[in-house]
């Protein structure tokens, strides 16, 4: 049945109020990392503060993201999503105005800490309405909408941060404020009505979650500083041994965080491996190619961001096509296309770095770019699809730890592969240089400790041609390896999912209620 001009005038309010909830979200994972040398020389802060600066917001991202879920699922997703934007944006406000001195560094990193908090707390329930207020057959083109622009928004963050850092730093906080108003009133206009289901909250289930995706997330972002040393191992160690844990009592809870039973649905299972593996290319892709702008072509911060807007229109245009393919044929032809088409333009990409031509790669990006936005959106609405209405934000926590955990370990491990990759062919170039192993070994090594600090912002002319090249391999071999990770989540997709669509699941169970005021469970299911 088609929906009424009412209904679609509500569905459309409820898309935009959620889509600038969530754009706070996407914008500060990118924006904070070019302002960074602004903010570390105003406050004096160390290169270690301003890391933890960026890893306070994942770190509580990634721990918060379950709980977040199931609170949405358990008071209701309307007001969780209201309490993570005013969360957000009073942790925002309070990141722009922190002080000089010897409180800089606590007040920074526990307001970005909170930040992450009200990010983990927004997300589920966002994400939880819009699948709500979308009809069954009509939610693939739904939440492509919903993934297309907000994962467009990820490539804004450095664009306006380069801007926003030209007049101050404190900027790229406070641009939050307006569009949390904004989502607000958004919200209080549409008024989105969705079913929730009252339960106790799983302490012991949050304790452990919380440690086990804190310490293993906390040691694979640790990787690049401390290298692969027993500290980084005894970390992922420990969060992993604590999840495991987790598993096991959830699975004897009454009340479970996390109903562990999503995941012995295959489809469910597997396209959590799909994200876990996809992931592990779509945030590094943003920091390699901003990097390789900066340094190998030369380019100022504000034109690097820039450059990752190729990445993003391929991404944001098919994201609508996949979301449309979901609803018609099912999930599996747009993953294992996308995949496909995402391997195979990381692959080119990769093979036309070492010319240091941004022409050459420009169509190789929006390639790889409209391959991640084929499957990215499609695998998680798929996912999402497998459960309950009144589980949504349940699974939506399953789905973006998992998204964070493919995120982490692709950081890391490309991470260090960059690094490894920079230090050795400096070393050869120098030694062919006429620079004897030892000294060259040693400037290597300095030079690749800065990374993409090295000196973009002063234009090609001002970097040694040597170490422009030398920075575009290493990006080259971390490309080549996107590429074969994403032939991997193909494979995936390919052996593990089943043609054809879902069908709907019921939506209501005992104990199930309407959010909005005189709603009845068949009204707030959203329009038929």
């Amino acid at each position: 049945m088609s929906s009424s001009p009412s209904h679609l005038s509500q569905r459309s309010l409820a898309l935009a109020a959620t889509i600038c909830a969530v754009a706070m979200t996407f914008i500060d994972q990118t924006i904070v990392s070019i302002a960074a040398p602004t903010m570390q020389g105003e406050l004096h802060l160390t290169t270690t503060d301003v890391q933890w600066a960026v890893n306070a917001y994942v770190l509580a991202l990634a721990t918060l993201f379950s709980f977040g879920g199931r609170l949405a699922d358990t008071i209701g997703h309307r007001r969780m999503l209201v309490v993570g934007v005013l969360i957000f944006a009073v942790a925002s406000a309070l990141c722009g105005m922190t002080p000089a001195g010897p409180a800089t560094e606590p007040w920074l990193i526990t307001f970005r800490a909170l930040q992450g908090a009200g990010g983990a707390l927004l997300y589920p329930a966002a994400l939880a309405i819009v699948a709500s207020t979308y009809a069954h057959h009509e939610r693939g083109r739904g939440l492509a909408l919903f993934f297309g622009i907000a994962g467009g928004l990820t490539a804004i963050g450095p664009v306006l941060g380069g801007y926003l850092t030209q007049w101050t730093w404190r900027a790229i906080f406070w641009v939050n404020v307006p569009l949390a108003l904004i989502a607000l009133l958004l919200i209080a206009w549409a008024r989105p009505q969705t079913l929730h289901r009252p339960a106790p909250m799983d302490y012991k289930g949050l304790a452990l979650i919380a440690g086990g995706t804190g310490l293993s997330v906390f040691g694979l972002q640790q990787a690049s500083l401390w290298g692969w040393s027993l500290g980084t191992w005894l970390c992922i160690t420990a969060g992993v041994a604590l999840l495991v844990w987790f598993a096991r009592a959830e699975a004897r809870s009454t009340s479970p965080l996390l109903n562990i039973g999503l995941f012995r649905d295959r489809t469910f299972l597997v396209q959590n491996l799909v994200l876990l593996v996809a992931m592990a290319t779509f945030v590094p892709v943003t920091f390699f190619t901003s990097a390789y702008a900066e340094v190998a072509l030369g380019m100022n911060a504000s034109r690097a961001g820039r450059d990752l807007l190729y990445f993003f229109f391929g991404f944001v245009v098919t994201a609508q096509v996949g979301g449309r393919l979901l609803d018609r044929a099912g999930a599996k032809r747009p993953v294992v296309l996308g995949s496909a088409l995402a391997s195979g333009g990381y692959f080119l990409w990769a093979d036309r770095l070492t010319t240091l031509d941004e022409n050459a790669i420009v169509w190789c990006m929006v390639m790889a770019g409209a391959g991640m936005g084929l499957m990215l959106g499609q695998s998680n609405t798929d996912a999402l699809n497998r459960v309950p209405q009144t589980s949504y934000g349940e699974a939506t926590g399953a789905t973006q730890t998992v998204r964070n955990y493919g995120a982490s370990l692709g950081l890391a491990v490309l991470g260090t592969q960059f690094a490894s990759a920079l230090h050795s062919g400096l070393t050869s170039s120098l030694t062919a240089l006429g620079l004897p192993h030892d000294a060259a070994d040693r400037e290597a090594a300095k030079i690749a400790r800065l990374g993409p600090g090295t000196g973009g912002s002063g234009g090609a002319s001002g970097i040694p041609h040597v170490v422009r090249l030398a920075f575009a391999a290493a990006t080259q071999a971390v490309m080549y390896s996107m590429g074969t990770i994403m032939a991997v989540a193909c494979a995936i997709a390919l052996v593990g999912l089943r043609t054809g669509t879902q069908r709907e699941l019921p939506a209501a169970a005992r104990g199930d209620k309407a959010e909005a005021v005189g709603a009845s469970p068949a009204s707030a299911s959203g329009p038929a």
